[in-house]
């Protein structure tokens, strides 16, 4: 039996060993992450390790003849087309439950924090004001967490650490969530009740039928006056032309984003919180960079390798 072609367009430059676990079975090529490229040269793999900027649409699995199954390292499966997938017969392999694994990976909790920093205390703009010598301090006043209300949207893995954070942070924690909350510091209540008392509030639910557009104008004129939003989720879960008018307004006083809607397009310069954000000094968006840290990429990927590669001994493509 010839080896399985399984191609990686994840990016592994800087942890080339973690795919060895596929290079003892098979013939693994690591290309880089390109729309195109996928749709061209998919039809040669009888495996793939996704990256989360290309997507895996028609497009792809039309020419995907040879494909059997998909490995992401991502819980997420929003650039996965799970139901063109499934109607191809093709596996999709993710870390969603993998909870003993995933219970390491904190960096996603931690960049939430940082992006409230760094929103309510003005640091972004303020470090560019300082390199230009300007030090009115007072220009960037802004809030101490202490005291303010923090309301968690969605308090399972991220949210659970979300509140130890924000309870070393000494704030008061709301906590919205489907199923019963066993932390005794976070009073459970409805989305209302939290949108309504929360200074803070930060997403941390999966991208699903039910929660896309979850967050809209109504949400956001039930927020307090200046509130602030953090979402280190997904973009589609907000309404985001709701968005800008409470940003443009100051219904909102601020916001933190790691992720947009269509942040898998190539042209971002025009999207409209991109453009909003060159201009305004209260919306402060980095990359999708939550999961991306050299700990938490490198073991993430690694499990991955090693379940796509059990998974092809179990099913006899080896």
């Amino acid at each position: 039996m010839s080896k399985p072609k399984i191609l990686c367009m994840h990016e592994t430059e800087a942890y080339p060993e973690t795919l060895d676990p596929l290079r003892e079975i098979g013939e693994v090529v690591c290309e880089e992450a390109d729309q195109q490229r996928l749709i061209e040269t998919i039809g040669e793999y009888d495996a793939y390790v996704c990256a989360l900027s290309v997507r895996v649409n028609a497009d792809v699995l039309e020419n995907a003849k040879k494909l059997k199954v998909i490995a992401t390292s991502s819980t997420g499966t929003d650039h996965l087309d799970l139901d063109l997938i499934e109607k191809k017969g093709i596996t999709v392999l993710s870390n969603k439950r993998e909870i003993d694994m995933l219970s390491e990976i904190t960096c996603t909790a931690e960049l939430a924090f940082g992006l409230l920093l760094g929103v309510v205390r003005h640091i972004p703009w303020a470090y560019d004001a300082a390199k230009q010598g300007f030090w009115a301090r007072d220009v960037f006043r802004g809030h101490q967490l202490n005291g303010k209300t923090f309301g968690i949207v969605g308090v399972g893995r991220l949210g659970t650490m979300s509140a130890q954070y924000a309870r070393a942070f000494r704030m008061r924690v709301l906590g919205c969530d489907i199923k019963k909350i066993e932390l005794p510091w976070v009073k459970q209540v409805d989305m209302d009740t939290l949108l309504a008392e929360s200074d803070f509030i930060t997403l941390h639910v999966h991208l699903t039928d039910d929660t896309r557009g979850m967050i809209g104008r109504d949400e956001f004129a039930k927020m307090k006056d200046g509130a602030v939003l953090i979402n280190t989720s997904r973009g589609a879960l907000i309404d985001e032309d709701a968005f800008l008018e409470a940003l443009e307004s100051g219904k909102l006083g601020g916001a933190g984003a790691d992720v947009i809607h269509g942040e898998w397009d190539k042209d971002l310069f025009h999207h409209p919180l991109i453009r909003y954000a060159r201009t305004d000094y209260n919306l402060l968006i980095v990359p999708h960079i939550g999961g991306v840290t050299f700990e938490s990429q490198s073991s993430t990927l690694r499990f991955t390798a090693e379940k796509l590669a059990r998974w092809m001994k179990e099913h006899g493509m080896v």
